[in-house]
This record gives structure tokens, C-alpha cells and sequence, in this order.
């Protein structure tokens, strides 16, 4: 006769076990407490934050005592449309504008090549060439590029040794661009600009040209296109949301930067600088908050036209 056999005796479940229970039949349950405090992080600080932007902008600043008089009014944005600040505005989209044009142009021969051609250990010097300069201080490198665009700088010296002083002299004597040096000058911003967002276009615009199969190239080859048709066509067309997604990230930092405008170039200044001195210096609460939802609007345009043309998919 087979002796019965003993019952089995389990542990007894701690805390652990029957919180893992839980979760494993509440999926969502995990899922709204490990969403919850980014969450509320967002909403207090970053969306409560710009509510109390939005409301400051409807105030006023009383112009003799100097203090925020909390009425609503429109009489802030209408301050918006005075020439001095108009001008502010236009020449920083202008800014932008530009820097993002010119960070498409750089970026595009440099993203193409490592899309189509880097390979293995040369993929890897291309991502650490990209990336080697986000890793130094943001300070250091405007500053160094103003020693180097200044008037006794490497650029000066380097077209005198090639005796080309006379076109960089004739480049700074353009009207509305130019200046005693390239350092005081709308030229030197722009070119700091560039550098400073260039790796944020590149990166986009690598990952969006890296989806263009060469069954397309090829076939597009065997119907007797040229190169530049096949561009035109075809990889340009494909290539078209990555360079948004870039200029997402060069015209919405130019917008709002404070510090290039402060050390390089002339002493008219853009929106970042202008939200940075209303609230400093001057005080002037409600014009500040006025200027900075400027670049929000534009940029919730310019998001809804980029998301249209499918921009996001190459993020």
C-alpha cells in the first residue's frame, strides 16, 4: 500500500508577491502609477507655467508708477504692433529663417553621405563628429567663436595671410548685414547660429534619408532619370520630413535664444533677448509675457503644418 502523500505547504506571500498579483491583473493599474508623477510634473510645472504666462499677458504695466496693474486688456499685445517691437519680431523670424535655411544646405550633403555611403566603423565617426560638439558647454563654444570672428581673430588673420582682406572687408561693408568685424556683425550671428543647431538638423534629415530604399534609386535609373531628376523626384520628396523635423529644432531654438544675440553681433535684439530684459531690468512683467507667446503661436502653426506633412515620422 502507497502511503498518501503529505500536502504541500507554500510560504506565505509577502507584501511583494501580492503587489505583483495585483499588477499583473491590472495592467493599467501599473501603467497610471508609473504615469501619474511625470504627469503632474508636466501639468504643474511646465503647462501651469504657461498659463500663468498667458494670464500675465493680458495685464498692464501702469507707465508712471511702473506697477502691473491685474485688469484684463489687450493693451500688451497692442504694444506688440509698436515699430520697436515689430522690428523685434520680424528680425528674429528673419533670423530664423535664415539660420534654418542655412543649417538645411550644410546639413543635407553631410546627412546624405552617411545615410548612403558611412559604414561600419565610419558610421561611428560620423555619429561622434555630429555629436562630439553638444557635449562641451554651450557658453564656451559662443565664446570661442567670438574670439574666432573677431577682429583680431583667426578669420581676420588667416584673410590677411591669403591677402583676402579686401573681400572680407567688402563682405562686412553690406548694408544691413555687415560691421566693423564679423564678431558685431549679423553675418557672425548667423554663423554661430548655424554651428550652434547645425547637429539638430543632421540628425533628423540622416534618420529620414536612411528610409529611401534603393529599389527606388534603382528604379528610378532603369527609366533613364538622371541624378538630378532622381534627386528632384525621389529623394528630395522622401528626404522632405526629416528637413522639417530639423527646421523644427533650428527655427524654434533661434526664436528663443537670448545668449548668441547677447555676445555676438549687434546690439538689436530679438525676442529671447527682449523677454529676457522685460523681465529683468525693466520689469515690464506683461510685455514680456506678450513677447514670449509670440514664438509659442508660430510654432503650434508651424507643428501643424510639419505634423501635415509628416515630419514627426522622421523623429
Amino acid at each position: 500500500m502507497i502511503p498518501a502523500a503529505a500536502p504541500a505547504i507554500l510560504a506565505e506571500r509577502g507584501l511583494a508577491d501580492r503587489l505583483t498579483a495585483i499588477f499583473w491583473r491590472r495592467p493599467r493599474l501599473l501603467l497610471g502609477i508609473l504615469l501619474a508623477p511625470p504627469l503632474i510634473w508636466l501639468g504643474l510645472v511646465y503647462l501651469g507655467s504657461l498659463a500663468a504666462l498667458l494670464l500675465q499677458s493680458f495685464y498692464s504695466i501702469d507707465e508712471f508708477s511702473g506697477v502691473v496693474k491685474q485688469e484684463f486688456t489687450l493693451k500688451t499685445y497692442a504694444e506688440l504692433f509698436r515699430a520697436q517691437n515689430l522690428d523685434i519680431i520680424i528680425r528674429t523670424l528673419l533670423m530664423s529663417a535664415a539660420v534654418t535655411l542655412g543649417c538645411a544646405i550644410i546639413a543635407f550633403p553631410i546627412a546624405y553621405y552617411a545615410a548612403r555611403f558611412a559604414k561600419g566603423r565610419w558610421k561611428a565617426v560620423f555619429y561622434l563628429g555630429v555629436m562630439l560638439p553638444l557635449w562641451s558647454s554651450y557658453l564656451v563654444k559662443v565664446y570661442a567663436w567670438k574670439l574666432i570672428l573677431a577682429k583680431e581673430g583667426i578669420i581676420t588673420w588667416a584673410a590677411d595671410a591669403l591677402h583676402l582682406s579686401m573681400v572680407l572687408n567688402a563682405v562686412l561693408s553690406i548694408p544691413g548685414i555687415g560691421g566693423n568685424s564679423l564678431s558685431t556683425s549679423w553675418i557672425g550671428t548667423f554663423l554661430v547660429f548655424v554651428y550652434i543647431w547645425l547637429p539638430y538638423m543632421i540628425l533628423p534629415m540622416q534618420a529620414a534619408l536612411e528610409r529611401v530604399p534603393n529599389s527606388m534609386l534603382e528604379a528610378s535609373a532603369d527609366l533613364g532619370a538622371s541624378r538630378s531628376q532622381t534627386f528632384r523626384t525621389v529623394v528630395f520628396p522622401l528626404a522632405l520630413p526629416g528637413i522639417i523635423a530639423g527646421s523644427i529644432f533650428t527655427f524654434s531654438l533661434t526664436m528663443g535664444d537670448y545668449i548668441i544675440p547677447q555676445i555676438v553681433g549687434t546690439s538689436a535684439r530679438f525676442i529671447g533677448l527682449a523677454v529676457y530684459q522685460l523681465q529683468g531690468t525693466a520689469g515690464n512683467i506683461p510685455l514680456a509675457a506678450a513677447f514670449a507667446v509670440v514664438p509659442i503661436v508660430i510654432m503650434l502653426l508651424y507643428l501643424t503644418v510639419a505634423k501635415r506633412m509628416g515630419a514627426f515620422d522622421a523623429l
